[in-house]
């Protein structure tokens, strides 16, 4: 044993890959159906009433709401590892915490939700009938159209052709419209009847093309801005983003990865394909400039210090620098030639990878003082974790059902994002056959991570530290 002990102290790498993998490791064990992947005035109270040094109690608050990012800004503005400690003993439960409570609400309450589908493109075809229409330019009935409705091809005298905006319409024309419920409904309205006969659907005289968006000058665009049908001589019919199709509407920003549907002219197919680069293997690619930059700036953004009425200042830090910019980055899409836009499958290594890597340091540099803290105060401060992850999940349960009245889907995703960890969030949308955790959890995450920051500071600073 001692010679393990002696190679693991020389060879830093090593230890660190084994922690990561006997980390995940216990996070793949499963206890009686849960998988154990791995507020701040109830935290001052519990840090007075128990004599919780400062940093450990700021660290608590962060592990038991599962943030790393208000762990590093507290690690920063204590200037030790003591914060690690707390964070590393509240963490558990943090995370199991909140799994065990949806777990025992869906078995408590059994609520019935409907199966969710996968959202599809919606074709139909029209007859053009009405005057206002007759003998106008397409782009004249185009502009009337609601937003989420799209022309994908014209039928004239028995051929189809692309809807280019100078197309002059003729009563009995065909228009194949792509759109979801109202929206269709108000584009019948304006043009004509529906069809019986599903002439346009075959794509005749058109070329069926489907590609993936690799090349940078496109990612980030959004596809109005590049008039398909007048200058590439196509015309997109969906895009296939993850498992949904989404609406091909002027204001859909196109992303690294989508996969498009679209009708070309004949004998344009080679040219839509290098247009949009066709590389399977975007889904995967970084821009490693467009991410370095974007580090740099959230990184600087993070020293800023702000000022925190009564209570001095705080910074964010480097992680909730880097994810206040990020923000900020992702809502722009593109700026020039660099593209904010990750690809998911990406996305979603990087930001665990980042994870573990953190968790796995951080460990091993407070494992020492961890398992002295542990002896001296006993299950004292897991006992605290435990009461700040409770009353945090009982509230945002309450507040959701109640007071904002959401879907019982909808509330176990905000209960993930208030809680903060990824694996909560994982084991509620497997729970119910909805997108809507993802969406509760979407809608908080971002505000509650700045929150904690910031809440975090306040409780060293009110601490007097």
């Amino acid at each position: 044993m001692d010679g393990l002990w002696a190679l693991l102290n020389s060879q830093p790498i090593l230890t660190l890959f084994l922690v990561i993998c006997l980390g995940y490791a216990l996070g793949e064990v499963v206890v009686a159906g849960f998988s154990l992947l791995g507020t701040g005035a109830i935290t001052l109270v519990l840090m007075a009433g128990l004599n919780i040094a400062p940093p450990i109690g700021a660290g608590l608050f962060t592990g038991a709401l599962v943030n790393t990012a208000a762990l590093d800004a507290v690690v920063t503005r204590a200037g030790s590892d003591l914060p690690v400690v707390g964070y590393a003993v509240a963490y558990l439960f943090g995370v199991f915490g909140p799994i065990l409570w949806i777990y025992l609400l869906i078995q408590a309450l059994k609520p019935q939700l409907s199966q969710a589908k996968r959202r599809s493109v919606q074709g139909t075809e029209v007859l053009v009938t009405q005057a206002s229409v007759v003998g106008q330019p397409l782009s004249a009935l185009t502009s009337r159209l609601p937003p989420e409705v799209q022309v994908v091809a014209v039928r004239q005298n028995g051929h189809n052709y692309l809807p280019r905006g100078s197309f002059r319409l003729n009563s009995g024309d065909e228009l194949l419209l792509e759109g979801e419920g109202v929206a269709l409904s108000q584009a019948r309205q304006l043009v004509g009847p529906e069809t019986a006969v599903r002439s346009i659907v075959d794509m005749r005289d058109l070329e069926d093309v489907t590609v993936y968006i690799s090349r940078s000058e496109v990612i980030g665009r959004r596809l109005g801005e590049l008039n398909l049908a007048e200058t590439l001589n196509c015309v997109v019919i969906s895009v296939l983003r993850g498992d949904s199709d989404h609406y091909p509407h002027p204001g859909l920003v196109l992303e690294a990865g989508d996969q498009l549907h679209l009708a070309a002219e004949a004998g344009h197919g080679d040219a839509v394909q290098a247009y949009f680069g066709n590389s399977a293997r975007s889904i995967t690619e970084v821009s490693y400039l467009a991410l370095g930059l974007g580090m740099v700036l959230g990184v600087l953004f993070g020293l800023i210090p702000l000022p925190l009425p009564r209570l001095g200042s705080f910074s964010f830090g480097a992680a909730g620098g880097a994810m206040v910019v990020s923000l900020l980055l992702g809502w722009r899409k593109r700026l020039g030639p660099l593209n904010w836009v990750m690809p998911p499958s990406a996305n979603l290594t990087l930001r665990n990878f980042g994870l573990t890597l953190f968790l796995a340091v951080a460990g091993l540099r407070s494992a020492a003082t961890f398992f002295i803290t542990v002896q001296d105060t006993g299950l004292l401060l897991f006992g605290a974790g435990m009461a700040i992850t409770i009353t945090t999940v009982l509230l945002a349960t309450l507040l959701s059902l109640t007071l904002f009245r959401l879907r019982f889907d909808q509330m176990m995703g905000v209960v993930a994002g208030v809680t903060g960890n990824p694996a909560i969030l994982a084991y509620a949308s497997k729970t119910v056959p909805t997108n809507q955790p993802e969406l509760g959890y979407a809608m908080v995450f971002p505000t509650s991570t700045i929150i904690k920051i910031v809440v975090a500071q306040g409780i060293l600073a009110l601490a007097g530290r």
